[in-house]
């Protein structure tokens, strides 16, 4: 009896003896920098700077790692920013430009019509390995949430016509939702930009009509209503959108047939034509919209507000600077307006 408890007594020791000295051994030093940083980060763990979580971030900057930037907290903003890049020397503390997620497609129970029933598990990837989802359309937003999950701040949720939906007051624009999306149906996109096309569709547009009222059909109509050359590109019989052409898309939403363009800004603000108006009419063939401005050459011109849609094309063409924006209810704290570039955002 006493032998076994000897033996276990001396395994024991010697074990610990063995953990003490790989401790010691293999020991390595905490950088402090580590700690003060995590106490700066609000630990979503969003994952939008790149990392998995934020203290892989935090230890990521003190190893001075090439990918991880101290403006790379998307939820921190530029506050944290600022205090990362003082820390680290850092001098490109700007925040890049802050981004939302936007969801294309819009087809939901009322516009895409389904082609069977699905019963099975209430999962996104569920239903595309085993029917391709219940929709005719094989692009489109399935409705079961996946993305849902996946969003950290709460700010995607399903509305009553089976289609996600992002709201724009909760996303942060840290992506974690897009690998969620087994149709890949969701992008960040600058949150200046209110218009994106709202549609995944590749299918060609007899066949896109024959099964959802919103969906595009790639006539093409959007590229030739934009004032910037090649500010919309066709791919695929689908619109690519380019941000940093500086359009701002209005028009070419208005343009839309099938209504694929979505417009986050719901009342846009209207124009309004001062007494400095000498009536030379470039306004007139800037609109975009017959029968917005009115008015006969020589004379002070108007602005029909009901026809106005607030694209900002005639105020870059007004020579005597008569032309003005006027707010737009609640959305006006949020609208940008750039005169030199004549665009709204």
């Amino acid at each position: 009896m006493f032998e076994p408890i000897l033996i276990f007594t001396v395994l024991g020791f010697a074990l610990g003896i063995i953990i003490v000295f790989a401790d010691w051994k293999f020991y390595v030093a905490e950088n402090a920098k580590v700690k003060e940083v995590i106490s700066i980060l609000p630990n979503a763990n969003c994952g939008a700077c790149g990392f998995p979580g934020c203290a892989a971030f935090a230890q990521a900057l003190a190893d001075k790692d090439k990918n991880a930037k101290s403006n790379g907290c998307v939820p921190g903003g530029a506050d944290i920013a600022g205090k990362l890049a003082e820390m680290f020397g850092d001098t490109n503390s700007e925040n890049d430009v802050t981004k939302t997620a936007k969801i294309h497609c819009k087809g939901g129970v009322a516009e895409a019509r389904e082609r069977a029933i699905y019963d099975g598990i209430p999962d996104c990837l569920a239903a595309v390995l085993v029917v391709n989802g219940s929709k005719e359309c094989e692009y489109g937003c399935l409705g079961f949430g996946n993305c849902v999950k996946s969003c950290p701040f709460g700010a995607i949720s399903v509305n009553k016509n089976g289609v996600a939906v992002i709201n724009d007051e909760k996303c942060i624009g840290c992506g974690a939702c897009l690998s969620s999306c087994p149709r890949k149906l969701i992008e960040t996109s600058p949150e200046t930009q209110k218009v994106f096309i709202a549609c995944s569709n590749h299918d060609k547009g007899a066949k896109v009509k024959q099964y959802c009222t919103v969906g595009c059909t790639g006539c093409s109509a959007c590229t030739k209503a934009v004032s910037i050359p090649n500010s919309i590109v066709m791919d695929d019989f689908l619109p690519k959108l380019d941000y940093n052409t500086g359009e701002n898309f209005i028009v070419a939403s208005r343009k839309c047939p099938s209504r694929s363009f979505t417009d986050l800004v719901k009342v846009r603000p209207t124009v309004n034509i001062d007494t400095k108006c000498v009536g030379c009419g470039n306004c007139t063939e800037a609109c975009p919209v017959k029968g917005a401005i009115e008015g006969e050459r020589g004379e002070r011109h108007s602005v029909n507000k009901n026809l106005c849609i607030g694209c900002g094309r005639c105020i870059a063409s007004c020579e005597t600077h008569a032309i003005g924006i006027w707010g737009a209810l609640a959305y006006s704290e949020r609208y940008r307006f750039s005169q030199n570039k004549g665009q709204i955002s």
